[in-house]
């Protein structure tokens, strides 16, 4: 199949959507297809580019989030977009941005094979501006991505089974599949070598420490804050190190809001290899993210052989993770946390047994399984519309 990929952002490594998009592409080629993306950014190989649109007043925020909206006017990219939707046999698109809407609608127009993805949660935005937990402003946020762009595809991607839920409910009718954005064979080769043969031992900075990791973007909504009010609470505070995997507009508070700890916590932005090698050496994971459509971070850190802490928050799909009510906490709340991770350290034994159920469990996320399931959803939504111009 030609696969085009539509999407704002491609070109980071800090941006969820933008990875799964990246693996999947890489995946998709592996197995034979033709994939191009329709994007920003600098041209380069199977690409087809737009410029990159500066959004007034908030392009600040969005620099520090590392995503940039593309460009959709203007008779240079409208034929951009042309030429890449013509050369598409399916579109895919991720994002319920002007980018996405103008490709979706000019397929849809001349009968090419299109679907969508719903990776981003309203949440996301709004928690940007202080505004996450305000039920009415996600619901205009759900109810405009519903009538601008969703209402319009027949087949939707969902990464876990509570986004597709969320927006069911709202009365999105397209046909949703459930399919992970899935973890590359490298974590699962570390977790099985990691539960057979033992971790990887600590680097001498870390020798005597209890290492609790978390992974993900330094943002109000991912709620790093919880994990490190949570230490001073826990019985093994002095012995306990903070790793915090990734970047983004946070990092000063939390770097401040740690100077009490006496471990400091510490901000490390680590490629695959260096990431799996820390969580090879790390003693438990925590996710105290209040919102996620999927967080492919923690079935890594899982992956890899490590018991996940998760906050159970109603609007984040991380808690379908958790193999029993031991690896939650309720969210928000750093003194339940605190008692959740002294649980695990006060029962080394039965913290080591459920790594390798937890290890086991992150088989069914393989990415390469993910790859099927969504070859799957295009060549239903290939079917779908030749037997639409077939009956016309």
């Amino acid at each position: 199949m030609k696969i085009l990929f539509v999407i704002d952002t491609y070109d980071t490594s800090n941006n969820g959507t933008s990875i799964s998009a990246q693996r999947y592409a890489a995946e998709l080629r592996k197995r034979g297809h033709e994939v191009m993306t329709l994007t920003s950014g600098e041209p380069g190989e199977h690409r087809f580019n737009v410029s990159k649109f500066k959004m007034p007043i908030f392009q600040p925020l969005m620099d520090k989030h590392n995503f940039d909206f593309a460009k959709f006017w203007g008779d240079e990219t409208t034929a951009v977009i042309r030429k890449a939707v013509d050369w598409a046999d399916v579109v895919h698109c991720f994002l319920p941005f002007p980018i996405e809407i103008t490709a979706q609608r000019y397929a849809m127009r001349i009968g090419k094979p299109c679907t969508g993805a719903f990776h981003m949660q309203p949440e996301n935005m709004t928690s940007s501006i202080g505004m996450g937990t305000v039920g009415w402003v996600n619901d205009l946020f759900y109810k405009e991505f519903k009538s601008s762009f969703y209402k319009a595809f027949r087949h939707i991607h969902c990464p876990s089974q509570f986004m597709a839920n969320t927006i069911l409910e709202r009365g999105y009718t397209a046909k949703m599949h459930i399919i992970s954005n899935g973890i590359q064979d490298e974590f699962l080769a570390a977790g099985h070598r990691n539960i057979e043969n033992g971790k990887l031992p600590k680097k001498p900075e870390y020798e005597g420490k209890i290492i609790i990791m978390m992974v993900g973007r330094l943002a109000g909504e991912k709620r790093q804050d919880v994990l490190i009010n949570a230490v001073p609470y826990s019985k093994y505070a002095d012995k306990i190190q903070l790793i915090f995997a990734g970047k983004g507009p946070l990092l000063n508070k939390y770097e401040e809001l740690g100077q009490s700890l006496k471990n400091k916590p510490q901000f490390l932005y680590l490629n695959r290899e260096d990431l799996i090698e820390l969580l090879s050496q790390t003693d438990l994971y925590v996710h105290a993210s209040d919102m996620e459509s999927e967080a492919i971070s923690c079935i890594e850190a899982f992956a890899t052989g490590l018991v996940p802490v998760i906050a159970n928050s109603a609007v984040s799909a991380t808690p379908q993770f958790a193999l029993d009510g031991r690896s939650l906490f309720l969210p928000g709340n750093s003194k339940d946390l605190a008692r959740a991770i002294d649980y695990w350290l006060d029962f080394p034994k039965e913290k080591k047994f459920m790594e390798k159920i937890y290890a086991k469990s992150a088989k069914r996320y393989s990415l390469a399984n993910s790859i099927r399931q969504f070859e799957e959803m295009l060549l239903e939504e290939i079917k779908d519309c030749e037997h639409l111009k077939n009956n016309q």
